[in-house]
């Protein structure tokens, strides 16, 4: 059976155990991945696997369980389980499922992979490296074609059904020379087509380049307090903590910082930050979420006012409020006006951040950790690169202390973000 008989299958067996809503989610996953690790191809093979999770509910009070089987025993035997655990659940009035919206069916991304371009773009990397940067080493150089197929069904007449198939790229890398070496660094990105060489593709040659660089690394030269110019590859970081704490966990128990400051000043008003599930922009886009929602964008904050929670159906049903009409991610933030260039040029003191490596950040957004195959800007100039370096400061206070925002972004296929200037930021 396909996706959608399997769905509903499950649900007139839920239905039969007396489920007053009940939800089912079946999605078939395809897996091509073709593997090279120090030069030569290591792995290629072709997987297959059925996911299903089912939430019901009875009086309020709710279970969930997911499987990786379809057989009638294993089903059968989830399908006890769920009862178990929802007759032990709390009760709780916010506990629902998606209302009835017309059945729909998306679908996005190729449906066949290309082996042809998977193993060209693999092997043009690696002459690529071995050409300009003989001193890299290119540990593990993937790509995988995966392709979904997801009914999501609800007690409710929901039936949705999206196709999605994307390429996603991994390369992993550092550089020696003689008894010089790099930490390792890595980076990846999604794509529907493989019509452009991996190292021309989400800053990929400029990472590689500064792994040589980074061979000889210095200590900057004392502990200050100054700018940081985070890169898209750790941007999230700082907005991840405005997300998180927009989201159900911190606003349900109380601790988000955020609660009340709805169409507030939570940034500096050159940030805007979006969540655009169906942009064409995304390989990562999405149709449906949740217990059978249908995407749209939304506009998290804009201008630095925020405009939404990022509330599922619970959270806001929990706490009165309106729900998120995506399930997050597809982060898109708006340009800045100035350049890159300009931007380091601004910097009399700072560093120049590729990866963080730290903690959680308390509630208050307090934070402290290690900025990663980066560098120390001095009057203008990048210096050199840094040994692993301390910085700390507070998340919500950086996003209101943006100075800059660059025109240049970088698009994964995830998110499409740019470089942001932050000032008041220690180092030592």
């Amino acid at each position: 059976m396909g996706v959608q008989e399997t769905s509903a299958q499950f649900l007139d067996r839920m239905r039969a155990r007396g489920y007053d809503k009940a939800y089912c989610n079946v999605s078939d996953q395809e897996l091509h991945e073709l593997q090279s690790e120090d030069g030569d191809i290591k792995l290629m093979r072709t997987a297959f696997e059925t996911d299903v999770s089912m939430t019901g509910i009875i009086e309020h009070k709710r279970g969930s369980i997911g499987i990786n089987t379809t057989d009638r025993g294993s089903v059968d035997d989830a399908l006890e389980s769920l009862r178990q655990m929802t007759n032990a659940a709390q009760p709780d009035e916010a506990n629902d499922i998606a209302e009835h919206a017309p059945a729909a069916q998306f679908t996005s991304g190729p449906s066949e992979p290309d082996y042809d371009a998977m193993y060209d773009r693999i092997m043009e990397l690696q002459e690529h490296v071995a050409t300009k940067y003989p001193t890299v080493n290119l540990r593990s150089t993937s790509i995988t074609f995966g392709k979904t197929n997801t009914s999501r069904v609800n007690s409710n007449g929901v039936d949705l059904l999206e196709e999605q198939g994307a390429y996603s790229v991994s390369v992993q890398f550092s550089a020696k020379d003689g008894e010089a070496t790099s930490s390792m660094n890595y980076t990846g990105y999604s794509t529907h087509v493989l019509d452009v060489p991996i190292a021309q593709k989400n800053d990929v040659d400029q990472l590689i380049a500064q792994s040589v660089e980074q061979m000889h690394t210095k200590n900057i030269p004392g502990k200050f307090t100054g700018d940081l110019i985070v890169s898209p590859h750790c941007l999230s970081t700082f907005t991840g903590f405005l997300m998180g704490k927009i989201s159900d966990s911190a606003m349900i128990d109380g601790t988000s910082i955020y609660r009340g400051q709805l169409k507030e000043l939570v940034a500096d008003p050159s940030l805007t930050i979006r969540c655009c599930p169906l942009s064409d922009d995304l390989t990562a886009a999405y149709h449906t979420y949740g217990t059978g929602f249908v995407a749209q964008d939304t506009t998290v904050v804009e201008n630095g006012l925020l405009q939404t929670f990022m509330l599922s159906q619970f959270g806001a049903n929990k706490l009165g409020m309106a729900r998120a009409v995506n399930g997050g991610g597809c982060t898109i933030i708006e340009p800045g006006d100035s350049s890159l260039e300009d931007m380091i040029k601004d910097v009399a003191e700072g560093i120049f951040i590729n990866r963080f490596s730290g903690g959680r950040p308390n509630d208050q957004g307090e934070f402290s950790g290690v900025a990663k195959n980066s560098y120390y800007i001095k009057d203008g100039e990048i210096q050199f690169p840094i040994r692993e370096t301390t910085i700390s400061g507070n998340l919500a206070a950086s996003l209101k202390n943006i100075t800059a925002i660059s025109r240049e972004r970088l698009n994964s296929g995830a998110s499409n973000v740019p470089w942001v200037q932050i000032r008041g930021i220690t180092a030592s």
